[in-house]
């Protein structure tokens, strides 16, 4: 009898969600699960849904007024837009960290400390607990420690994306959401992103979007496949790559269109 590991708890799922900024459908019955302490990557061709399905788990198309859903998110079995789901605390609980880094024009210490000052930290050796933790974690601190109080803004691009994953983990998140957090970057700071993704699995639950293939290949434990605002296949990544069920995704993978 062969060992079967056991199957990853559910994190967070999408059951049939349809999201529509006015009447423009923008993603069409979407369900989907992702694991816990997994790497989900979204994949698929520009406009095709990916970054707004990201957005809505932890509601962040709620500041665009015109977009509504319908379906429904869970985060651990309950629906983030029930009535006695706090945003704010969702946020905390599931952190983004955007394609553009958007470190604050203030030190590299405040950076990471703002989330727990806004959260009502304000013991400054606890502060400093936590952000050197939040900066080792992103592989940062030996970089930054004899600079903390120096401006993010004069960090290179890939430590500028490494302050803001650090000031996402800051709060303590359980989930964290990744929209191209490497298109910008060379390489070299995009395999330290992509080394840092792979440490950072063993605690959070990570959804990336990527449009480098190699990447989700490299980085990912599942992969997505959105076309045209609808989900065609989501399975483990070597699968998909190698050996996908449906046609638009080989073609997808393989370079034939997209």
């Amino acid at each position: 009898m062969t060992f079967q590991p056991p199957s990853p708890r559910i994190k967070m799922e999408a059951r049939e969600l349809t999201l529509r900024y006015g009447t423009k459908v923008a993603i069409n019955k979407v369900s989907i699960a992702i694991p816990e302490r997994q790497v989900t990557a979204l994949i698929g061709p520009s406009g095709c849904g990916k970054s707004t399905f990201l957005r809505s788990l932890n509601r962040m198309n709620d500041l665009i007024t015109s977009s509504n859903h319908t379906g429904t998110i869970l985060l651990d079995g309950a629906s983030i837009h029930d009535s006695h789901m706090d945003v704010v605390d969702l946020r905390r609980r599931v952190g983004m960290v955007f394609q553009k880094s958007n470190p604050f024009p203030k030190s590299i210490f405040e950076n990471v400390a703002y989330g727990l000052r806004v959260g009502g930290m304000k013991d400054r050796a606890e502060l400093s607990t936590r952000v050197e933790k939040s900066l080792r974690s992103a592989a940062l601190w030996d970089e930054v420690k004899d600079r903390l109080d120096e401006s993010a803004l004069g960090l290179s691009g890939g430590q500028q994306q490494r302050l803001c994953i650090a000031r996402a983990l800051a709060v303590e998140p359980e989930v964290l959401l990744m929209d191209e957090p490497a298109s910008a970057l060379d390489p070299i700071a995009t395999a330290k992103i992509e080394e840092l993704i792979h440490e950072l699995k063993a605690t959070y639950t990570i959804a990336i979007v990527t449009h480098n293939m190699q990447q989700a290949a490299r980085v990912s434990d599942r992969t997505a496949f959105f076309y045209m605002g609808e989900l065609v296949e989501c399975g483990p990544t070597e699968q998909i790559f190698t050996n996908p069920r449906e046609k638009r995704t080989e073609d997808y993978v393989t370079g034939k269109f997209g």
